[in-house]
């Protein structure tokens, strides 16, 4: 038996809604631009467990509610631990709980999308490029903000950044831009398609159908495949694409495409 979605209250810090293959997160603290804090971290980790364990979802959309994808981390509970003295116990527990719904991202044999609009500014930006994809409306802005507080990037900014646009480029990102344009980030290779932003659900929508059209072995093999390969030697590789294929071909998606393949011809 699957295990039934978590049920979504309006007022949650994050909501999921699932149709079909495509699930949908929701970072729902508008008020705040969706920055994050424990309440929000603690909800998306549950989410993200769910979605990761459902053999039906394919796709994983990520958005905001409100303004704003999502203003990084909630200064006002960091400021407050810091007045306090306690940073280490508080952004620690936050960080937890945040990390292990990054590492599912990660992890999980599905398409992650991040479907961005107005702004992206440190763990958003983190969050936004962490995803396997990322669509972004034509009024969006990334601020990786860290640099200004004197902090170092987290919520898988230094994973995602660094494996779009190397080293130099993330070393530029994170240490000398104040804020780029969605049009910047789709040449930098970041964003996957830029599109206006009125049209950005309904893109958003297309893209993720386009994805959960991918059989579920050979989405997830790839996902996994793509990920080992920059730290994987070549021989380790070329194994586990191997051993990789002849799984998918051992699946009833297979058969079925290459009877339909096959049929055409005659």
């Amino acid at each position: 038996m699957p295990t039934p979605a978590p049920t979504s209250l309006p007022d949650d810090p994050a909501l999921l809604s699932i149709d079909g293959a495509i699930a949908t997160i929701t970072l729902n603290r508008p008020a705040a631009f969706n920055s994050i804090d424990l309440s929000i971290a603690r909800k998306l980790e549950q989410l993200g467990a769910h979605v990761e364990a459902s053999d039906d979802i394919r796709v994983l959309v990520i958005q905001g509610e409100g303004r704003a994808f999502c203003a990084g981390g909630d200064l006002q509970t960091i400021g407050a631990a810091a007045a306090a003295d306690n940073i280490a116990p508080v952004v620690g527990e936050m960080l937890a709980h945040y990390h292990a719904f990054i590492t599912g991202l990660r992890r999980m044999p599905k398409i992650v999308l991040s479907s961005v609009h107005g702004s992206a500014a440190g763990a958003g930006l983190s969050l936004a490029f962490v995803a396997d994809l990322c669509i972004a409306a034509d009024d969006a802005r990334f601020t990786p903000a860290y640099g200004k507080i004197g902090v170092s990037p987290d919520g898988g900014g230094t994973v995602g950044v660094v494996a779009s646009v190397g080293v130099r480029r993330a070393l530029q990102i994170f240490l000398a831009e104040d804020s780029f344009t969605a049009q910047q980030a789709y040449e930098w290779g970041l964003v996957a398609k830029v599109v206006p932003a009125t049209e950005l659900k309904a893109a958003t929508r297309e893209l993720a159908l386009r994805l959960a059209q991918n059989a579920p072995a050979g989405l997830a093999a790839t996902k996994a495949l793509i990920y080992r390969s920059p730290a994987t030697p070549i021989e380790q590789q070329l194994n586990a694409e191997r051993d990789a294929i002849i799984d998918c071909m051992q699946t009833e998606d297979f058969r079925l495409a290459v009877k339909k393949f096959l049929s055409k011809g005659k």
